[in-house]
Protein backbone atom coordinates (compact mmCIF):
# COMPACT_ATOMS: atom_id res chain seq x y z
CA UNK A 1 0.00 0.00 0.00
CA UNK A 2 1.14 3.26 -1.06
CA UNK A 3 -0.21 7.11 -1.45
CA UNK A 4 0.02 9.64 -3.26
CA UNK A 5 -0.47 13.63 -1.80
CA UNK A 6 -1.54 16.22 -5.06
CA UNK A 7 -0.82 19.33 -3.03
CA UNK A 8 0.02 22.90 -4.46
CA UNK A 9 2.75 25.61 -2.43
CA UNK A 10 1.18 27.86 0.27
CA UNK A 11 -1.70 25.63 0.64
CA UNK A 12 -2.51 25.49 4.86
CA UNK A 13 -4.31 22.46 4.61
CA UNK A 14 -1.84 20.77 2.30
CA UNK A 15 1.32 21.65 5.17
CA UNK A 16 -1.33 19.99 8.03
CA UNK A 17 -2.04 17.01 5.86
CA UNK A 18 1.78 16.27 5.48
CA UNK A 19 2.51 16.87 9.30
CA UNK A 20 -0.19 14.10 9.98
CA UNK A 21 1.53 11.74 7.69
CA UNK A 22 4.63 12.23 9.39
CA UNK A 23 3.63 10.39 12.30
CA UNK A 24 2.02 7.52 10.04
CA UNK A 25 3.66 4.49 8.92
CA UNK A 26 2.18 4.93 5.71
CA UNK A 27 4.95 5.33 2.33
CA UNK A 28 4.63 7.20 -0.59
CA UNK A 29 5.21 10.42 -2.29
CA UNK A 30 3.95 14.01 -2.73
CA UNK A 31 3.13 15.79 -5.48
CA UNK A 32 3.61 18.93 -6.71
CA UNK A 33 0.44 20.52 -8.62
CA UNK A 34 2.90 23.57 -9.63
CA UNK A 35 5.18 21.13 -12.33
CA UNK A 36 4.17 19.86 -15.14
CA UNK A 37 4.42 16.18 -14.08
CA UNK A 38 2.32 16.63 -11.11
CA UNK A 39 -0.40 17.61 -13.82
CA UNK A 40 -0.14 14.83 -16.14
CA UNK A 41 -0.33 12.48 -12.76
CA UNK A 42 -3.62 14.27 -11.18
CA UNK A 43 -5.22 13.02 -14.93
CA UNK A 44 -4.78 9.27 -13.76
CA UNK A 45 -7.36 10.10 -10.69
CA UNK A 46 -9.99 13.05 -12.46
CA UNK A 47 -12.59 10.24 -11.41
CA UNK A 48 -11.53 11.14 -7.78
CA UNK A 49 -10.97 14.70 -7.88
CA UNK A 50 -13.62 17.04 -5.99
CA UNK A 51 -14.36 20.52 -6.56
CA UNK A 52 -15.82 23.44 -5.39
CA UNK A 53 -18.48 25.35 -5.90
CA UNK A 54 -16.51 27.56 -8.56
CA UNK A 55 -15.03 24.56 -9.78
CA UNK A 56 -11.65 24.45 -8.37
CA UNK A 57 -10.28 21.37 -7.64
CA UNK A 58 -10.36 20.42 -3.41
CA UNK A 59 -6.66 20.11 -2.20
CA UNK A 60 -5.30 18.21 -0.79
CA UNK A 61 -6.26 15.15 -2.37
CA UNK A 62 -5.33 12.25 -0.79
CA UNK A 63 -4.91 8.89 -2.68
CA UNK A 64 -4.41 5.47 -1.47
CA UNK A 65 -3.23 2.47 -3.56
CA UNK A 66 -2.99 -0.97 -2.72
CA UNK A 67 -1.96 -3.07 -5.13
CA UNK A 68 -2.22 -0.05 -8.27
CA UNK A 69 -6.02 0.29 -7.18
CA UNK A 70 -7.40 3.66 -5.87
CA UNK A 71 -8.14 2.14 -2.02
CA UNK A 72 -9.70 5.58 -1.43
CA UNK A 73 -9.34 9.46 -2.11
CA UNK A 74 -9.20 11.71 0.80
CA UNK A 75 -9.27 15.69 1.04
CA UNK A 76 -9.36 16.13 4.78
CA UNK A 77 -7.79 15.20 7.94
CA UNK A 78 -11.19 14.33 9.13
CA UNK A 79 -11.55 11.96 6.89
CA UNK A 80 -8.01 10.59 7.11
CA UNK A 81 -9.14 9.80 10.78
CA UNK A 82 -11.77 8.01 9.46
CA UNK A 83 -9.91 6.06 7.17
CA UNK A 84 -7.49 5.01 9.68
CA UNK A 85 -9.88 3.99 12.16
CA UNK A 86 -12.17 2.12 10.23
CA UNK A 87 -8.80 -0.10 9.40
CA UNK A 88 -7.81 -0.41 12.80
Amino acid sequence: MEYLLFTYPNCDKCEAFKEKLKELPLEGREIDLVRKEGKARLREFLAYVRRDERGAIVLPLFIVLNEGRVEVALNTLEELEAWLKSRA
